[in-house]
């Protein structure tokens, strides 16, 4: 269970990720989309629409502070919400809720 520093230095790297930073939304259609299932960087560029590269570079931003991680190399890799940011998951729903996002379902 992460502790209250934790959360907190959690949520503000959230803030920042999904909702200060351009590209937030994109990244948070990308988790969303995760949370449901593995996939891989060209499944997730047609179920958004969005450009191949595009969808990679956010992938890496998510890598790279830990929220989703690689499985695989080469083009067939997928992606999946980290085990160590399913116990945020929760600090990410409320900040959707903050913000006034509704809960793509």
């Amino acid at each position: 269970m992460p502790s209250d520093r934790e959360r907190k230095e959690m949520r503000n790297l959230l803030k920042f990720l999904f909702f200060s930073s351009r590209g937030g939304l994109t990244r948070l259609k990308v988790v969303e989309l995760l949370a449901r299932s593995q996939l891989n960087a060209n499944q997730i560029s047609k179920e958004l629409g969005i450009d191949y590269k595009t969808v990679s570079h956010h992938l890496d931003v998510l890598v790279r502070h830990r929220i989703i991680v690689r499985e695989g190399e080469g083009y067939g890799s997928t992606y999946r919400i980290s085990r160590d940011f399913l116990p945020y998951m929760e600090i990410l729903e409320e900040l959707k809720g903050s913000t006034g996002m509704q809960r793509r379902e």
